[in-house]
């Protein structure tokens, strides 16, 4: 199975770096450059490419640090670098340049490039733009600590490891894992101790040449002798760790050409996040984030692919087989549960549990992923697991159904609370569409799960809601005495998510119409919205902070979820208001969307300012951003119904929509938005009855 927490193994004792006298802290990231392709990544400094070993960079596979240092010289001298680029998420660019003796001006004749992948392959280009013949001495020195990527993070990397000479390049090694560079063509000389490859190159006019590194690393193990005259088998490339992407290629054109560029730039970042399960390699599904959270993490995984359901249900039945497979199925108190770690919470709340999270989405993405034609079989396949989560959210009700406050309530985490305002929206939402899931598979409960739902209705209703002169507001959470905590969240956004019945209606929630109208209206206010998306935390609330994950920074999952939240319950220009801030934030990051960034107000000439250590990619934020914008063009299916139908936001904030290569039932489908808000189905699977 995946781990939920970073791994730790410890490095034996002759490689540890001396004991420092506090931990040194995240490291930040915000001006890296990132190419990820789990679980291959490398980060560099985009200041001139160089891979100096100074804070992340470096290449890194399966959790560990493969090369630290990889310093290049030309001729004595390092290469300017004019220009850093990504050019995908697993791979980058670095052009600099280089002035010569034979340059007869401050024109520089040598133009240097550097084309970094991922998977630890990197080619050096040498261009001669000069009119003569250029012999030239080309250096590289290289380092490593086979450091694991979270002593990396924190600070704590370990000491440089000696290397040797090894085939056409270098090798360092511990007990257990090696890692080795390669060059093609071989180095004219290699030095172990100075771990240094050196080539003599000659470039005649406009000529170039290219060498070629290749970074990998292994276990080690005693090497086992070859026979006479065969080859020594080459270890399996880096691609062979690379799952198929389980969702449609799809595309978007549109009046606001940015929309068509962030929805391509988040679903490459996606695919770079994409990871294996060990115990079924078939099995995908989306790591949390790069550098800090390259595992699976339960709730934000089954978030993003619930989000991605509009490009086909392959991703959400894989993520739903991975954590089938890791459900508490024995008899006792946790049956049924998803386990997943304490996460922090801000800092006037206890941690909140992110495995009651994923098991209350479980049956919502089944019962949605159904909707959008998951096949029959497979529904059938993922039932029992679904049914496994719902026993344990009504066992869960039923032990706290005593207390005259909270009866009824979802504890988080269970069993002592506190009982969160999105926790209970998720409650809802799970027996809601488990009891119509239950129903449309002939199986029993469904009725049992409504009662609990209206039960909760009522009791977050008496208890959830704290009226006040501005109209009233949800309270962020109830103790377990019931005292409320008056705090205005983002979290609130989770109450208007409801979840996807039949027919193109959305299931009831847990407000009424007035009390939804009026979390719209605060979702909408300045206190949450600052122009590039919801803050964690009002800024007028104690303990805000624009940098705080959950107190204060911008979330670009809880942005999402209110933007499409909004746009389903009818407020369409509140939602239009942040899909058009998070496109804004999204091109000042060069489109890929960070996990969260600054919550301070926006302002005339401002732009949002990057959090120091935010996962980027992240996977709810590239798919929050997919989420938000198919959200524009109002998409409903049911497919065991038979029916589809399209609501397009009305206004069309960007401009007319083309969405290509989405799925509904399995097959291609295709829809026009019009730049007078109609919506147009292009093309769709056969059978499927089309309405407005």
């Amino acid at each position: 199975m995946f781990p939920t927490t970073p791994p730790a193994h410890p490095a034996p004792a002759r490689q540890r770096a001396a004991p420092s006298p506090r931990p040194s802290g995240p490291q930040p990231v915000h001006t890296a450059l990132i190419c990820v392709a789990l679980p291959a990544l490398a980060i560099s400094d985009t200041a001139d490419g160089q891979l100096t070993g100074r804070g992340m960079e470096g290449f890194y596979r399966s959790g560990r640090r493969v090369l630290a240092r990889c310093v290049l010289r030309v001729a004595g001298a390092q290469p300017l670098t004019v220009q850093a680029r990504p050019l995908a998420a697993d791979r980058a660019r670095f052009t600099g340049t280089l002035r010569t003796s034979h340059d007869p001006g401050p024109d520089p004749g040598l133009l240097v490039e550097r084309l970094r992948h991922a998977d630890g392959t990197e080619r050096i280009t040498l261009h001669n733009h000069t009119r003569r013949a250029l012999r030239l001495p080309l250096e590289i020195t290289f380092a490593t600590d086979l450091a694991e990527l979270g002593a990396v993070a924190g600070g704590l990397p370990g000491p440089d490891l000696p290397a040797t000479v090894h085939g056409a390049g270098l090798r360092w090694a511990t007990d257990t894992v090696h890692a080795t560079v390669a060059a093609d063509p071989p180095p004219d000389d290699a030095l172990a101790a100075a771990g240094l490859l050196r080539w003599g190159l000659h470039l005649p006019p406009g000529a170039h040449r290219t060498i070629e590194l290749r970074i990998r690393s292994g276990t080690t193990a005693p090497a086992r002798p070859a026979s006479r005259g065969s080859a020594t088998p080459a270890a399996p490339g880096p691609s062979a760790d690379r799952p198929p992407r389980p969702w449609s290629a799809a595309r978007l054109q549109c009046g606001d050409a940015r929309a068509g560029t962030l929805l391509a730039t988040a679903l490459d970042d996606l695919n770079g996040l994409l990871i294996r399960d060990p115990a079924v390699p078939a099995d995908a599904c989306l790591a949390a984030g790069v550098p800090w959270r390259c595992i699976l993490a339960p709730a934000e995984s089954l978030s993003a692919a619930r989000m991605l359901l509009p490009l086909g249900t392959g991703l959400a039945a894989s993520t739903l087989r991975v954590l089938a497979r890791t459900q508490h199925a024995d008899p006792g108190p946790e049956f049924g549960r998803i386990p997943g770690p304490l996460r922090d919470a801000g800092p006037l709340s206890p941690p909140s549990c992110s495995g009651i999270e994923a098991t209350l989405l479980f049956p919502t993405v089944l019962a949605e992923a159904r909707r959008w034609g998951l096949p029959t079989p497979e529904v059938e396949r993922l039932l029992p697991a679904a049914e496994r989560c719902l026993t344990w959210l009504r066992r869960t009700t039923e032990q706290a159904a005593d207390s005259p406050v909270t009866g009824g309530c979802v504890p988080d985490p269970a069993p002592t609370g506190p009982y969160r305002c999105e926790t209970q929206a998720h409650a809802h939402r799970a027996a809601v569409l488990g009891a119509d899931l239950l129903d449309a598979c002939n199986r029993p409960g469904g009725d049992a799960l409504r009662d609990r739902a209206a039960a909760l209705r009522r009791r977050f209703r008496d208890g959830f809601w704290i009226d006040d002169a501005g109209g009233g507001r949800p309270a962020a959470l109830c103790a377990p005495d019931g005292r409320p905590l008056t705090r205005l969240v983002a979290g609130a956004a989770h109450l208007l998510d409801t979840g996807l019945l039949g027919a193109g209606t959305f299931a009831p929630g847990l407000l009424d119409s007035t009390r939804a109208d009026q979390v719209a209206r605060l979702l909408n206010s300045p206190a949450l919205d600052t122009g590039w998306g919801l803050r964690g935390l009002g800024a007028k609330e104690d303990g805000y902070n624009p940098f705080g994950h959950r107190s204060g920074a911008v979330r670009v999952q809880d942005t999402a979820v209110a933007a499409s939240g909004l746009a389903a319950a009818g407020h369409e220009a509140a939602a239009t208001s942040l899909i058009r801030g998070l496109l804004d934030a999204a091109e000042t990051f060069a489109y890929r969307l960070p996990e969260m960034y600054s919550g301070q107000q926006r302002t005339g000439d401002g732009a949002p300012v990057a959090h120091p250590t935010a996962c980027r990619p992240a996977a709810v934020a590239a798919a929050g951003a997919v989420h938000a914008l198919v959200a524009l063009a109002g998409i409903r299916p049911d497919v065991p119904g038979g029916t589809l139908s399209v609501r397009p936001v009305a206004g069309t904030p960007l401009g007319a929509l083309h969405f290509t290569g989405l799925t509904v039932a399995e097959r291609p489908f295709a829809v026009h938005v019009s730049g007078r808000g109609l919506g147009m189905v292009e093309e769709a699977a056969d059978g499927l009855q089309l309405g407005a």
